[in-house]
């Protein structure tokens, strides 16, 4: 990855971040782009404290605040990065809402910021760096968003937002195969259980669900190795990430437990 340009969106925090460290480490030039500039306390993390920490691992930083809900700060984010840095060799969709409410349930703003965020800033993000993958040596695409499972029992929990994750798998393999001649790799990528983020924290099972969570860095390690892979090949795949560690040769997962004690949660939309 030294020397290799890849777009984060949703870095400042949680898996965004711990992939532009990752990917720091490699030699990368890391894209945080995301709307946190001052630090919430009950979250942590801006893009500058992200650029600060990818500097610090040995990669290059570029901070840039970018809400990916306005298409004129994607253009900005990008005019910044292709001065900086000439190209863009990976995307990664990072960025994303959530909200786990059946539908009497679901207020219409929250619908809506859930399809402008997941399904509309995740298309617009990878169609505005799509032309500069078309010049890139190995170019992927990687949206974070889980095999299509249409089991009813997932679509009757949180119908609206297992739409929008469905929505962003779907465009995955779509990229695919629409962009497969010009060798420009897409594929998505899920965690087989729950991963410790703010989220986890604040809104879905307090420390409890986290003590029997993973580290983000496992997603980050996977990450790390599918963008390493050729282009050409290893596209139009929905992922989970013991699978990938697994074809990176790593077996023992333990050392990502939160708690090794405790029984690891399965992740939502895996049976």
């Amino acid at each position: 990855m030294t020397g290799k340009t890849v777009f984060i969106s949703g870095a400042s925090r949680g898996i965004g971040r711990s992939i532009a460290l990752r990917l720091a480490k490699e030699g990368a030039n890391v894209i945080i782009a995301a709307k946190s500039v001052t630090e919430d306390p009950r979250l942590g993390g801006t893009i500058h404290s992200v650029a600060e920490e990818v500097n610090s691992a040995g990669g290059k930083a570029l901070a840039v605040p970018c809400d990916i809900r306005d298409e004129e700060q994607i253009f900005n984010a990008l005019r910044e990065a292709i001065t900086l840095f000439g190209g863009i060799d990976a995307v990664i969709n990072n960025a994303s809402a959530i909200s786990l409410t059946p539908t009497l349930q679901t207020e219409t703003k929250r619908f809506d910021l859930m399809h402008d965020i997941n399904v509309r800033g995740t298309f617009l993000v990878t169609k505005h760096c799509i032309p500069f993958l078309k010049k890139a040596e190995n170019p992927h695409i990687l949206t974070l968003s889980p095999p299509i499972n249409l089991n009813p029992k997932w679509l009757s929990i949180s119908l609206a937002y297992t739409l929008t994750k469905y929505n962003m798998s779907m465009m995955a393999l779509g990229w695919a195969e629409e962009l497969k001649q010009y060798k420009i790799a897409s594929n998505a990528l899920w965690p087989m259980t729950t991963i410790a983020t703010a989220a986890v924290k604040n809104l879905l099972g307090g420390d409890a669900l986290v003590q029997r969570s993973r580290k983000p860095e496992i997603i980050a390690d996977a990450v790390q190795y599918i963008l390493n892979q050729p282009s050409d090949t290893y596209t139009g795949q929905t992922l989970i990430d013991e699978d990938v560690l697994k074809q990176a040769g790593i077996t023992d997962l333990s050392p990502y437990a939160i708690n090794e004690g405790q029984e690891l949660q399965k992740d939502l939309f895996l049976d």
